[in-house]
């Protein structure tokens, strides 16, 4: 078992950790029990999927600590990662008798951890939550940060608020019903620490490639582990996304455009993050702050973790157009985060628009 501490500094913020281990949903009643407010309700909102594959486990880990669970389900997929998702949640609790005393436990991957944590800061003000991200992308980033959000018409994550889980459990057993496709798109996610930060992560991800391609236990719990220790390092350094915080956006400035310009429909996040990583590294290429073989192995080893990835083929001016109504753009400007070696970024909101436009041009040529 792996443990990976949260040590939040302000005094209205509880530290809380994360843990890694597989087999942990059968233990999660003894460690949800300790952080389970007293007489509270237990509410497990998921999806029907999850459920079918999960949500078993889940309920006997829970019962094994007389832990008795209300399944809350919401539909599949990202276009229902919406207001309407939240207040038929919402409304369910109440039907349910849910209190101040509740507990909401996100079980599902990110858009599930999404809205049921913000579900978890809005009911009656808040109420406490735990985090049992069945995804990659979700167990290696967003399960951790307290990041809640819901999608609106004009973007991604527009509406939303910072709230963390009392803890986060992460059995990596569950990635073993997740889809090849899925599964790839979080390990273009994991490979994002290893460029922004650390760059002995990135090669032990190169040089084990097999063994995580075959999820095999030994290779991912080490792997989630070392993501999760990177990013609670990020957040708690830079809670509310100050500055610092800002270079876990890696990819996502472009990434989010290229979701937002397909509708949610062609493309996984990570997937989207796989080409918008790519493109940050074709910008940072052309303004002379790479070297161009550090964005071959970059390039490189991104591709062979995530892909195969669907090919980037929209017109650069739409990935533009919709990057510049995300909520990363202030002031009207965009803020990329672009690698000058791998293992080290720098914020840059000087990127004129003719250089994005070239590099998603050379982006697309990789994509072919």
């Amino acid at each position: 078992m792996l443990t990976v501490p949260v040590p939040l500094p302000a005094p209205d913020r509880a530290a809380y950790s994360a843990i890694v281990a597989t087999g942990l949903l059968a233990r999660a009643g003894a460690l949800i029990r300790p952080r389970l407010p007293p007489a509270g309700k237990v509410f497990v909102v998921t999806t029907p999927t999850v459920r079918r594959l999960w949500g078993t486990p889940l309920l006997a880990g829970l019962a094994a600590a007389q832990i008795s669970a209300t399944v809350l389900e919401m539909p599949d997929g990202e276009r229902h990662k919406t207001l309407a998702t939240l207040q038929a949640l919402a409304e369910a609790m109440v039907a349910a008798g849910a209190d101040r005393d509740a507990l909401v436990i996100a079980l599902g991957g990110g858009v599930v951890g999404d809205v049921a944590a913000f579900l978890a800061s809005v009911y009656m003000r808040g109420v406490a939550l735990i985090q049992i991200p069945t995804t990659l992308v979700a167990m290696v980033d967003s399960s951790l940060g307290g990041k809640t959000a819901v999608n609106l018409e004009a973007g991604k994550n527009l509406l939303g608020t910072f709230y963390h889980p009392r803890a986060i459990l992460v059995d990596p057993a569950t990635l073993a019903t997740l889809p090849p496709r899925e599964y790839r798109s979080g390990l273009a996610e994991a490979i994002k620490y290893g460029i922004i930060a650390d760059r002995k992560l990135f090669e032990s991800i190169e040089a084990h490639a097999a063994a995580l391609a075959r999820a095999d236990p030994q290779a991912l719990e080490p792997l989630i582990a070392a993501c999760l220790r990177q990013k609670a390092a990020v957040v708690v350094a830079d809670e509310r996304e100050g500055d610092l915080r800002r270079v876990l956006n890696f990819g996502h400035t472009l990434g989010h455009a290229i979701e937002s310009a397909t509708s949610y429909e062609r493309f996984l996040h990570g997937e989207a993050v796989a080409w918008g990583m790519i493109a940050a590294g074709q910008i940072a290429l052309r303004l002379g702050r790479f070297h161009p073989d550090e964005a071959r192995r970059m390039n490189a080893a991104i591709l062979a973790v995530s892909g195969p990835l669907p090919p980037l083929a929209l017109a650069p001016a739409l990935i533009l157009r919709h990057a510049a109504s995300d909520k990363k753009a202030r002031a009207g400007v965009l803020h990329f985060v672009l690698p000058t070696r791998i293992g080290q970024v720098e914020i840059a909101s000087d990127v004129p628009s003719e250089v994005i436009l070239a590099a998603l041009a050379d982006t697309q040529a990789l994509s072919r």
